[in-house]
Order: structure tokens, then C-alpha cells, then sequence
């Protein structure tokens, strides 16, 4: 309570009622290094989503439906939780005059106008933060270089991303691209970097003209000489000259990224040139994986498999005997990983929850919640790796000896929503909002369901959750051939247990049209399907996915383990 009070005692001085901390940092992703998660000093949370609103005498935390348990138990003795997008901030103070002061840096109009509407806050720049006036901290940022991708790695080389750009530029009648999310940066000129704990992103800013000349504004030690040699008409500057560069140019077209150009930017832009109503077309092209780029995720899949069933085998063998808890599971998880040279990191901090910490959506196993994986719980791990080169996610649900009928019959229907999604028939114009009604109709037949999304695409080599393609019941992006996407339906029940059954799956163009191929590749729990709930056709998609898995990973198994193969991939 201590750092909040220092908060609001600033509010009087800037002539404000109320203060916003986004989880953010300015370059906009997923991950936050701990330097710049404000969010979680003030509040104590640690999901990747959500925003702090403390007033004078209130403090609200705003979160999504996989964050409302943790926000409870991390932040509620100190704020309010509130589950958007069922309730938003202009919901709550409908009505109310109040003068919110935020930082133009963290923030887009976008996210802002999202929060807030039209309502009758007074929203107030101010450009000093808050946070960072009451938080001092040591901040040491890493000395990591940025690498180019070797050619194997990638399906075209940079220079021609750089000619579609500057064609869609020409063709919309702008002059100027201003690329400030930092996956797209990397997926542009194909380069990689080591400025989040998760993602190989390489924290920049670009400014490309229709004529191909770029300007790349970056924090200039993590740019080698040999790296500058690689490209041509590209100029690396220093990040803190971005502002200036960007007021110095007048009455041209820009194209700006709605989801990451910060107020601060987009109004200094807006000055003196005109800010065309269209999104950095980096975001579609860079969600179409090409011929080598799906290769590789395949390889990535293959050793993540290996690593995730060999994990797999030894749990279920060692859990009885050996004091095993959610921390201790993850770590030899990672373990596991590690053996395969190409691993570099986690693709997100693992999920490792056994019995009520299961129903925790995106929970993270802390000292003080750590349970010991016991017998009659199921456990859910979710988890992923970055590969050279490919990214992976994958959630498995796992019987600890669990007799209980009940979850066996809700997992049973989580699995059929699983494999209606991996069947469905896609056509020219199908959106991810079609196919998630399909994942939960089994759940829905008998009154559960869950709160999230059913599946999010996915990066090369880049970020876990990377659009703009999903499955969810708002997203309208037609899938195209070598679009990647999650498949992850669930049942979360409160203070008892988890399920989830996620694979990673892509669209796969043959001469009848398009279908989804599974990339995962890692045993679903037997011992936890009702055979006789299953038909026929879902039988044996089972069965053809088991088989698949039994092919790809029967090579890296020892003796002991290729027997647990066949036993898992058996037919049913």
C-alpha cells in the first residue's frame, strides 16, 4: 500500500484525479523485462495482459478471463478486480468527470479510445511517468547483438519484403511506413535479437519510404559492423533520435501501426503530415509462413515432442515415488529441453498446475503455492520452446492416477471440441469466428464452457501469440495456405481442477482446398477419454494423430520410453 500512497500524493501536484499503469513498456510486447514492469510493482500482478487504474480512493485492476483467479489471489487485497471486455473502465465510471493522467509513451489512441470511449474523462498527458518517479531501480538492459537469419532459415531474403512494402506504399499513395512493433522490424529485414526473456525480438523502430531507403532506430551497442555490412540503404541511428527524425518531416503520407505506435509518436506525425487510415500490412504478410519456414517449424515440433513425451513418461513413472511439485515438474521439463542443441529459451513461462492451481488459466507456480503432484489429480502443463528455428506451444492434461468419471467425461468433450477444430473444413473466406463455436458445442451441451479464446497464431522464430489471425469469436481474418494457429480448448473449474488440450496446427493447401495440419506432436491422455463418447470419425483422427506421433518420435526414444510410445499411441 505504501508504493500507492507515494503515487497519489503526485496527483495533486499534476492536477489529476486518478492514474493508469498498462503492463506495456513503449515498444508494445507481450513481454516486459522486469526493469519495465510497472504494473507489477504497483500491484503485485504478474500476468502478461492487463492495466492498473488508482484513484484517490479507490485502486482497480482490469484483466481478461485468463487473468481473473491470479489477479485475486496476487493484487485483490489491494485493488479491485474487474474481467474485461465485460466490464470496461467507462463502464464503471460512466458519467463521471474525471482527469486521468497517463504516459503518451505506453499508450495508443487506440487502447485508450478501447478503455475510456467517448465518455467524459479528461485524459492528460503527462510525460514524466509516475511509476518511475517512485520506483528506483538499478537498471542494467542487456548487451545482446542482433544476428541476421541465415538463408536456410527463412523462405525469402530481405530485400524483397522491402520491394512488397515499398509497392503497398506506392499503391496506397503514402510515403512513408512508420513500424514501430519490434516482431515486424525482425520479420522485415530478417534479423533477431535478445530484448525479452521469451521472444527473440529486437527492440526498434523503422521508417521506410516508398523508395526502399530505411532508417532504423535501435539502441546502437547491439549493432555490429558485420550486421551493418549486410544491408544496403539502411541507415542505424541512435533510438533517441526517432522524435527528431519524425518532426522534421512535413506534408507527407505516413502508414502507422495502430497496435504499437504510441500517442507520443502518432501526435508528433500528425503535426505536420497526414496519418492515412490503414494497418502496417508487415502484421498479414509476416502471418503467411513460406515453404522453408513451415519445414523448419516442423523439425521445431519434432524435437519439442521429443523433449515434452520423454518429460511425460518420466512424470507419470516417478510421481508416486519421488516428491515432485509444480516448480520441480517445470524445471525438469526444461531439462528435457535442453538436450536438444537447438533449444535456445522458453517460449513463455511454463504453466504447471496439479489439481485447483489447474483452473488457473495462465497461473505461474510461486514458493508459496507450489502443491506436490499427487495421486488422483490430473495435472496441466502448457509450455513451449524456441528452436532454431521455429516456435512452439503445447498444452497436455495428465491423469495422476485419476479415477474420477466426471473429469473424464468433461475431457472427453474438451478433445472432441479439439478435433472438431482440427477437422473443420475451411473455405475461401473462413475466420476463426466460425470455427470456435465448434470447440466448445460439446461443452455447451452440457452447460460449461471457458474464457478465453480458442486458439491464437503464432511467430517464426518470433512471438507465441502473434496475429492477426485467431480463433475466437470476434476475429474475421480469413485463414490462408501457411497460416499457423493454436487449437487449445478447455473446462477450468474454480478450486478443483484444469483441462486443457492444445497442439499448434497450420493451413495446408492441397488440390481439394485447404485443411489444418496438426504440427504438435506429443500423446493426448488415454486414461482420461470415454471411448464410447467418442464417434467413429473422431476415433480415428485419434488414432491417425497417435500414429503420426508414434512415426516422428519413435527415433529419439530409449528402449524403456519406445515402449511407453506404443503404449500411448495405441489405437483405441
Amino acid at each position: 500500500m505504501e508504493k500507492i500512497e507515494k503515487l497519489k500524493k503526485i496527483f495533486k501536484r499534476e492536477k489529476i484525479d486518478a492514474y493508469i499503469i498498462p503492463k506495456n513498456d513503449e515498444f508494445f510486447g507481450e513481454y516486459v523485462p522486469e526493469y519495465n514492469d510497472r504494473l507489477n510493482f504497483i500491484s503485485n500482478f504478474t500476468g502478461s495482459y492487463g492495466f492498473a487504474l488508482v484513484l484517490k480512493d479507490k485502486n482497480y485492476l482490469f484483466v481478461d478471463g485468463r487473468y481473473t483467479l491470479q489477479a485475486n489471489y496476487q493484487s485483490g487485497r489491494t485493488f479491485k478486480i474487474i474481467t474485461i471486455p465485460d466490464k470496461m473502465p467507462s463502464d464503471i465510471f460512466n458519467g463521471k468527470k474525471l482527469s486521468i493522467g497517463f504516459d503518451p509513451n505506453l499508450f495508443t489512441e487506440r487502447s485508450l479510445f478501447i478503455f475510456f470511449g467517448k465518455n467524459k474523462f479528461k485524459l492528460k498527458p503527462i510525460f514524466q511517468n509516475l511509476i518511475d518517479v517512485i520506483w528506483k531501480r538499478n537498471i542494467i538492459k542487456n548487451n545482446n547483438k542482433f544476428y541476421l537469419l541465415p538463408n536456410e532459415a527463412t523462405s525469402e531474403n530481405y530485400r524483397l519484403k522491402i520491394g512488397k512494402i515499398s509497392k503497398y506504399l506506392k499503391k496506397k499513395k503514402s510515403d512513408f511506413l512508420f513500424v514501430t512493433a519490434s516482431e515486424n522490424n525482425a520479420w522485415l529485414l530478417n534479423i533477431r535479437g535478445r530484448d525479452t526473456k521469451h521472444t527473440p525480438i529486437p527492440y526498434s523502430y523503422i521508417l521506410i519510404d516508398k523508395y526502399r531507403n530505411i532508417k532504423f532506430f535501435c539502441d546502437l551497442k547491439k549493432i555490429s559492423s558485420s550486421l551493418k555490412k549486410s544491408f544496403k540503404k539502411i541507415k542505424f541511428l541512435d533510438i533517441k533520435f526517432c522524435a527528431k527524425t519524425l518532426l522534421g518531416i512535413q506534408k507527407k503520407n505516413f502508414i502507422i501501426d495502430s497496435n504499437s505506435c504510441s500517442i507520443f509518436f502518432k501526435n508528433i506525425i500528425n503535426q505536420n503530415n497526414k496519418i492515412l487510415n490503414l494497418q502496417d500490412p508487415i502484421y498479414f504478410l509476416k502471418a503467411i509462413k513460406g515453404k522453408q519456414e513451415i519445414e523448419n517449424i516442423k523439425k521445431a515440433h519434432i524435437y519439442d515432442g521429443v523433449a515434452l513425451t520423454k518429460y511425460l513418461f518420466w512424470l507419470k513413472k516417478n510421481f508416486i515415488k519421488k516428491n515432485i511439485t509444480e516448480i520441480t515438474a517445470s524445471q525438469k521439463l526444461l531439462e528435457f529441453r535442453k538436450k536438444n542443441k537447438k533449444f535456445k529459451f522458453l517460449s513463455f513461462p511454463t504453466i504447471s498446475g496439479t489439481g485447483p492451481n489447474g483452473a488457473i488459466i495462465h497461473y505461474k507456480a510461486t514458493k508459496e503455492t507450489d502443491r506436490k503432484l499427487r495421486k488422483g489429480d490430473i495435472y496441466l502443463v502448457d509450455s513451449g520452446g524456441q528452436y532454431e528455428f521455429g516456435t512452439t506451444d503445447v498444452t497436455r492434461t495428465i491423469s495422476l492416477k485419476n479415477s474420477n468419471n466426471r473429469i473424464k467425461e468433461i475431457f472427453t468433450r474438451v478433445l472432441k471440441g479439439h478435433i472438431a477444430v482440427s477437422n473443420f473444413k475451411l473455405r475461401k473466406k473462413t475466420s476463426g469466428a466460425e470455427i470456435d463455436s465448434k470447440a466448445r458445442k460439446y461443452l455447451k451441451q452440457v452447460g460449461l464452457n471457458y474464457a478465453h479464446g480458442t486458439g491464437h497464431g503464432v511467430g517464426y522464430f518470433l512471438n507465441v501469440h502473434e496475429g492477426p489471425q485467431a480463433i475466437s469469436k470476434n476475429n474475421k481474418i480469413s485463414f490462408q495456405k501457411g497460416m499457423i494457429v493454436s487449437n487449445e480448448p478447455g473446462y477450468y473449474e474454480k478450486d478443483n481442477f484444469g483441462i486443457r488440450i492444445e497442439n499448434l496446427i497450420y493451413v495446408k493447401q492441397n488440390k481439394k482446398g485447404m485443411t489444418f495440419e496438426n504440427l504438435t506432436m506429443a500423446p493426448i491422455e488415454k486414461d482420461l477419454i470415454i471411448k464410447e463418447n467418442l464417434s467413429k470419425d473422431e476415433k480415428k483422427w485419434l488414432n491417425n494423430y497417435h500414429q503420426t506421433v508414434f512415426k516422428n518420435l519413435i527415433k529419439s526414444m530409449n528402449k524403456m520410453e519406445a515402449s511407453e510410445l506404443k503404449k500411448a499411441c495405441s489405437a483405441i
